[in-house]
């Protein structure tokens, strides 16, 4: 029973955190309570515990994670400033007067932001509140609009430079090393941050397509269910103003980084001060909503670091139980090898995702289950955009997916539940056959590192 004590210590977690209680306490508070009972039992030896201040010191000194606060800070920036509101706005003058146009211009604005931002919430949210009226004054299927906003509000797991790619990529790297390490290569490779960034272009690229092929598809198929707008005539100057530096903003700074001219927090701290001279350009920086920017950069991104804490706290606690070698011995004994594995790992990631965060599962559950899976043989930077894409399902799929409730919460309430729940359908059903692909063909995935790293 004692080998056990890993496996429970889990579902007390999973148990804590769906009954309201906050991730970064309940994990390190699970994960102490634990210790502090088998320290007594005779089973856990306190030494395990010295680990602690060295992770945590090592953790406030990682540079990589640096980036965090400067991307959010870029990302509130631009949604303060109205900068994205006004984004939408002109993408919504250039495709408007096609069918579906104002739908597929909420995928283009909502990749935007969420590769700004790659917090779920924050983008469902503001495409919710800009967009889904306007959709629903002009005519469209509550289905359609509800859909295409919680669809592109997830596109931050996988479009870069999101801070979910900047954490994942983090883990995965220090993974990496450790699984070589212990294989006895004492000259290992090496994965950034920025070969995840590079890794997913193409599959976030493939997705978004996918998206705007649906969109216009249906639009033709059903004219009345997403109109036209009426024609206007286009301000050219106007459109620039509006649309273009955003665009470049992103584009330099993720261009910076696939193109080794700055590492991923130098491009963040790029981003961060461009997307502020935006907003002092066009008259949006006041002292107040500095102050505004300042508060919410803060609240993200302690909350980012109080979560990596208390999930130290608990993987150091979980591997002094044995429970590293438990999966490991579950995953080297389980019939069908590495597919069989990861196959495992994805659908326990699908089903957390429900309950847990992409911040608490990436620096709860990928951590323990990585190193094991690299071990086998897995490829870091697929095995990064797979669980990236898979929780980007997650978050999609009725009925517990955090995109519905973060919409539902904003929406009005003449859009049902259910109307939402059907609208997000057939975009669950695109990521579930990009994970398809993915797992097929693992190259969409690995080709441009490899060709960049040339």
């Amino acid at each position: 029973m004692i080998e056990l004590i890993p496996l429970l210590m889990f579902v007390v977690v999973c148990l804590a955190l769906m009954l309201g209680y906050p991730v970064a306490f309940t994990l390190a508070g699970t994960a102490l309570l634990f210790a502090g009972a088998g320290i007594m039992g005779g089973v856990f030896d306190p030494t395990a515990l010295t680990a602690l201040p060295n992770r945590l010191f090592g953790t406030m000194n990682n540079i990589t994670l640096m980036a965090v606060p400067l991307f959010v800070m870029m990302g509130v920036m631009l949604e303060k400033s109205r900068i994205a509101e006004e984004l939408l706005e002109n993408m919504a003058a250039l495709f408007g007067s096609l069918r579906g146009g104002l739908s597929i211009s909420v995928v283009l604005v909502g990749m935007l932001l969420a590769a700004s931002t790659g917090i779920v919430g924050a983008t469902v949210v503001t495409m919710g509140l800009m967009s889904l009226p306007t959709m629903l004054k002009r005519g469209y299927d509550p289905k359609l609009a509800t859909g295409v906003i919680c669809a592109t509000g997830t596109l931050g797991q996988i479009i870069p430079p999101s801070i979910a790619l900047v954490l994942l990529g983090d883990i995965l790297s220090s993974a990496y090393q450790r699984s070589q390490l212990s294989r006895g290569v004492y000259a290992p490779e090496t994965m950034s941050v920025g070969d995840l960034f590079i890794g997913a272009l193409v599959p976030g690229v493939i997705l978004v397509l996918l998206y705007v092929g649906y969109v216009f598809v249906y639009a033709q198929l059903k004219p009345q269910a997403a109109p036209a707008m009426p024609k206007q005539a286009i301000n050219l100057a106007k459109l620039g103003k509006g649309l273009l530096p955003p665009v470049v903003l992103i584009m330099v700074v993720l261009g910076s980084i696939l193109a080794g001219v700055a590492t991923p927090t130098e491009a963040a701290a790029i981003g961060a001060l461009g997307a502020t001279l935006l907003a002092a350009v066009r008259g949006q920086l006041s002292r107040q909503r500095l102050s505004e920017v300042a508060d919410g950069t803060v609240k993200v991104t302690c909350m980012v670091f109080m979560i990596l804490m208390g999930a130290a706290v608990f993987s150091i606690v979980f591997r002094g139980f044995g429970g590293e070698e438990l999966i490991h011995h579950w995953f080297a004994t389980m019939p069908g090898g590495v597919m069989a594995a990861t196959l495992v790992v994805m659908v326990v990631i699908f089903l957390l995702g429900f309950i847990l965060d992409f911040i608490e599962i990436t620096f709860v559950v990928v951590p323990i289950v990585a190193p094991i899976l690299l071990n086998m043989g897995v490829d870091p930077i697929w095995l990064g955009i797979m669980i990236a894409v898979n929780l980007q399902t997650s978050f999609l799929t009725p009925p517990f997916g955090f995109a519905l409730f973060y919409l539902r919460g904003v929406a009005p309430e003449s859009v049902h539940t259910s109307d939402i729940y059907r609208g997000v359908i057939p975009f669950v059903v695109i990521q579930l056959l990009l994970l398809l692909a993915l797992a097929c063909y693992p190259e969409l995935a690995t080709w441009l590192p490899t060709i960049m790293k040339n």
